[in-house]
C-alpha cells in the first residue's frame, strides 16, 4: 500500500492497539502474519507511558509490522515524515534485516490507530531509538518464516535459506515457500525465546546504499497531500479571534456582525471565539467583522531588555558536569579568558503552518493534524472534547516541516473542540502570522564562560554557566583537567513568567546556543595562544572520535596552519549531539561597507556510526548547514508588551537560494558503531563556525545571534 492508498482508506473504521483489542485489530487488518517483538529501552519508554496514562502498547511487544498474502511488507510506525527521511531509511532497515526486496515493502506512519504508541518524532531518535526494534522484528520474523518453511517443506531449519522474500532449500532451490504463501490465511502471533539473531553488517546490502527520497516526486509535483489538503464532505474553515498580545484577556466581544453574514456560523465557548464557513475568504471576513475588547499586559520587556529580564529571574540550576579543582585551574592558567554570549528568540518559520481537519461523529472523532507526536495530540484532544482515546484517531499525513514547534498541537484541539460545537468536519489552517504568534519559540539564552591556558597552550580551566538553553550540548568534551558546567535551569523552558510567550524545542534545543558559545570560546583561546585554531583543538582534544571528524574535514578543506585572524575567512567548530560528532570548516566573505556575510564552502564531517542511506544523511547535512545559516545571520524575533512584532518573512528573514553555498559532506565510516542520530547536528555548529570565519577575516568578534550587519559592522569597528 502507498501513501496515496493509505491516505485513501475508509478512516471510520477505528482500530486500537490496547490489550483487549488486539483480536479485532488483527481480524480487520486480514490475513498476514504479524511479529511482535519485546526490546528494552523501547519497551521501557512504551510502559512509562502506559503509567503515565497515555495508550502505550503493551510490554509483550513494541515493534510492527505486517506480511501480506502477496508478499507485500507494511511498517507500521508511531514516527512520522516531515522531511528527514525516515519513510526511506525505515524501509530499508526493514528490507536488510527480513530479506526482502525494498520495493515490497510499505510504510504507514503517525496513525494513532494503526500504529504502536510512539513518543513523538524529535531530537533525532527515529533511526536510533526505534530502527533497533524494526530490526529485531524483521529478525523475529524472518526466524518465525523459517520455521513455518521447515515445517511445510519437512526439512530442517538450518537447510534453509531467506532471500528476497522467499525461503528455500539451501541443498535444493526447487523446494521453496514464499513468504506470501507462509502467510496466506493465516494470522499468527508467535514469540521466540530470547533476542532474535541480527544480520550481520558486513553482509547488508540495502542498509548503507545511497538511495534518493521515496516521497520526493509526490513533494516536487504537488501530489504529497498535508492536513490543509484534506477535506471532507460538508466541512467548514474555521477562523479564530486572537489576541494582540500574549498576556491580553478577553474584555468583551461582539460577534453579531459576523452573524449577519449569510451561512457564517458563530462558536464562542470561553475564550474561544470562532466564525466558520464553507468558504475559507468568507469566513476571514466574518472574522474581520467581530469587535472584541482586550486588557493588554504592559511588562517593560522587549527584544532590547530581554537579557536583562532573563538575568533579574536568576533561576536554580545544577551542575552537569564536573571535574578536578576550579581554584587549581585558575592558578595554573597564564592567560584567562571571561565573556558572554547571547542568543534571541527565534522562529520555527516551517513551510507549512499548524494545520488540522477533525471531524467529530457522535462519540468518535478523526483528525488529520500537521503533527509531531500523534499521541500527543490525541491525549490533548481526549482531554478537551472529553472522548474516550480510543475513540479518538489522529492520522498525520506529510508534515511540512516542524523542527520542534509541531509537539505542541493546539490548532488540532481548537479543530476538534469546534467540529464537537457544529457537528461537522472543521479544518482550522494557521496565517503566518497566528504561526509567528501562537508557535514556540526557541528560547533567548545567555552563556558565561571563565576559561584558562597554559604557556603550552592547554586549556586548564573552564567555568561555563548556560543560562535558559539547557544543557543539552552544555558538556564539554575537550581533555580540561578543572572544569564545571552549570545549566540555569535544567531544562529550557524556565520558570513562569520568565520569558514573555511559550518557548519550545528547536532543532537540536539548546545546542545551538552552547555550540555557539563554547566553539566561540575555543577560538579566543586559540587566538590568545597564538596557534592555528584546528591545531589548538587537536592539542586539546584526546576523543578519538572527534579527532577523527576534525581531521577528516580538515584534510577534505585542505587546511593549512595559520593564526587567526588570517585574513582568509576560515572558521572552524566541533560538536556532539544525538550520538554523532561532528566537524565543520567553512570560508566566509565579509563586506566591509555593508556588513553582510556570504559563506562560500562549508566542509561537514559527520560520525553517526552506521549510516542507512547515506544520500539522506548527506542531504540532513546540506539542510542543516542552510538552515543554520539562519539562525546565524539574521533570524530573531522582535516583540514588545507581550507584542510579536514579526508576522511574516518580510522582516524576518530566513536563508535565500542566494545564499546557498558550496556544500560538501564526509561521511565517516563506522559501520561497526550502531547508527546515531543525523538530523540534527550539523546544524548546531553553523552559529560557531560563522562568528570564527568573521573574526579570521575581520578581527571581529561577535557575541550575539543572530550576527546581523549592524552587529557585525559594530564589532568590526570596535576591533
Amino acid at each position: 500500500m502507498n501513501t496515496e492508498e493509505y491516505l485513501a482508506l475508509d478512516f471510520k473504521d477505528n482500530m486500537v492497539l490496547d490489550p483487549a483489542n488486539r483480536r479485532e485489530f488483527l481480524k480487520r487488518l486480514g490475513g498476514g502474519i504479524f511479529i511482535f517483538v519485546t526490546l528494552g529501552d523501547w519497551t521501557m519508554a512504551q510502559e512509562a507511558a502506559r503509567q503515565r496514562g497515555g495508550r502505550g502498547t503493551p510490554s509483550d511487544f513494541n515493534a510492527f509490522l505486517r506480511i501480506g498474502e502477496d508478499g507485500r511488507v507494511t511498517c507500521f510506525t508511531g514516527k512520522i515524515e516531515m522531511g528527514q527521511g525516515p519513510i526511506t531509511s525505515l524501509p530499508q532497515m526493514l528490507a536488510e534485516e527480513l530479506e526482502v526486496p525494498l520495493d515490497s515493502v510499505d510504510i504507514v506512519m503517525g496513525d494513532t490507530d494503526r500504529c504502536p504508541w510512539d513518543m513523538g518524532t524529535f531530537g533525532s531518535m527515529t533511526t536510533r531509538s526505534f530502527g533497533p526494534a524494526l530490526l529485531a522484528a524483521a529478525a523475529e520474523a524472518r526466524t518465525v518464516l523459517m520455521e513455518l518453511a521447515a515445517e511445510a517443506l519437512q526439512v530442517p531449519q538450518e537447510w534453509l535459506v531467506a532471500k528476497d522474500g522467499v525461503v528455500f532449500d539451501g541443498r535444493n532451490k526447487d523446494l521453496r515457500r514464499t513468504y506470501g504463501e507462509l502467510a496466506k490465511g493465516k494470522k499468527i502471533e508467535r514469540h521466540l525465546q530470547g533476542k532474535p539473531s541480527l544480520k550481520d553488517v558486513a553482509k547488508y546490502s540495502v542498509v548503507g546504499k545511497p538511495l534518493g527520497r521515496r516521497d520526493g516526486r509526490d513533494k516536487v509535483t504537488g501530489k504529497a497531500q498535508y492536513a490543509g489538503d484534506v477535506r471532507e464532505p460538508g466541512m467548514l474553515y474555521a477562523k479564530l479571534l486572537r489576541a494582540p498580545a500574549h498576556g491580553a484577556k478577553l474584555k468583551n466581544v461582539d460577534t453579531a456582525p459576523a452573524k449577519a453574514i449569510a451561512g457564517v456560523q458563530v462558536v464562542q465557548d470561553g475564550n474561544l471565539v470562532a466564525v466558520l464557513h464553507e468558504l475559507p475568504d468568507v469566513a476571514e471576513l466574518a472574522l474581520a467583522k467581530v469587535k472584541a475588547e482586550f486588557d493588554l499586559p504592559a511588562t517593560g520587556v522587549d527584544d532590547k531588555t530581554i537579557f536583562d529580564h532573563l538575568l533579574k529571574t536568576n533561576p536554580q540550576g545544577r551542575a552537569v558536569a564536573e571535574g578536578g579543582d576550579l581554584a587549581e585551574g585558575r592558578k595554573l592558567a597564564s592567560k584567562t579568558f571571561e565573556q558572554t554570549y547571547l542568543n534571541s528568540y527565534v522562529a520555527h518559520a516551517a513551510m507549512e503552518t499548524h494545520s488540522a481537519l477533525a471531524k467529530v461523529e457522535g462519540d468518535k472523532a478523526t483528525i488529520w493534524a500537521s503533527t509531531q507526536n500523534p499521541f500527543g495530540a490525541q491525549n490533548e484532544i481526549v482531554q478537551a472534547i472529553g472522548l474516550p482515546a480510543q475513540n479518538v484517531r489522529v492520522i498525520t499525513p506529510f508534515v511540512g516541516g516542524g523542527f520542534g514547534g509541531k509537539t505542541r498541537n493546539t490548532q488540532a484541539v481548537e479543530a476538534a473542540r469546534l467540529s464537537k460545537a457544529v457537528g461537522k468536519p472543521v479544518q482550522v489552517v494557521w496565517s503566518r502570522a497566528e504561526e509567528f504568534f501562537y508557535d514556540t519559540f526557541r528560547p533567548a539564552a545567555i552563556v558565561k564562560i571563565s576559561s584558562g591556558i597554559d604557556d603550552t597552550g592547554k586549556v586548564v580551566l573552564w567555568d561555563y554557566d548556560v543560562l535558559y538553553a539547557g544543557e543539552r550540548g552544555a558538556a564539554q568534551y575537550y581533555a580540561i583537567p578543572n572544569h564545571r558546567t552549570t545549566a540555569r535551569p535544567s531544562g529550557w523552558q524556565g520558570p513562569p513568567g520568565s520569558h514573555p510567550f511559550a518557548t519550545g524545542a528547536w532543532r537540536a534545543p539548546g545546542n545551538n546556543t552552547n555550540t555557539f558559545a563554547r566553539e566561540s570560546q575555543i577560538d579566543i583561546m586559540a587566538a590568545g595562544a597564538g596557534m592555528d585554531p584546528v591545531e589548538f583543538r587537536l592539542k586539546n582534544l584526546s576523543d578519538p572520535r572527534m579527532i577523527r571528524v576534525l581531521k577528516a574535514a580538515a584534510e577534505r578543506f585542505g587546511w593549512t596552519p595559520a593564526t587567526a585572524p588570517s585574513k582568509r575567512g576560515y572558521g572552524v567548530a566541533c560538536g556532539m549531539d544525538a550520538g554523532t560528532w561532528v566537524a565543520m570548516i567553512i570560508e566566509a566573505e565579509v563586506d566591509a561597507k555593508k556588513g553582510t556575510v556570504q559563506v562560500k564552502r562549508v566542509v561537514c564531517a559527520q560520525d553517526m556510526g552506521l549510516v542507512v542511506n547515506p544520500e539522506g544523511a548527506k542531504m540532513q547535512v546540506e539542510g542543516c548547514a542552510t538552515m543554520g545559516m539562519g539562525y546565524a545571520l539574521t533570524e530573531e524575533v522582535h516583540f514588545k508588551d507581550g507584542r510579536v512584532l514579526d508576522t511574516n518573512f518580510d522582516t524576518y528573514e530566513l536563508p535565500r537560494f542566494s545564499w546557498v553555498p558550496k556544500l560538501e559532506t564526509v561521511l565517516i565510516d563506522a559501520k561497526d558503531s550502531p547508527s546515531q542520530g543525523g538530523g540534527e547536528p550539523a546544524i548546531i555548529l553553523m552559529g560557531a563556525v560563522i562568528a570564527n570565519a568573521i573574526y579570521d577575516r575581520t578581527g571581529a568578534r561577535l557575541f550575539q545571534l543572530p550576527m546581523t550587519p549592524e552587529r557585525i559592522l559594530a564589532a568590526m569597528r570596535k576591533a
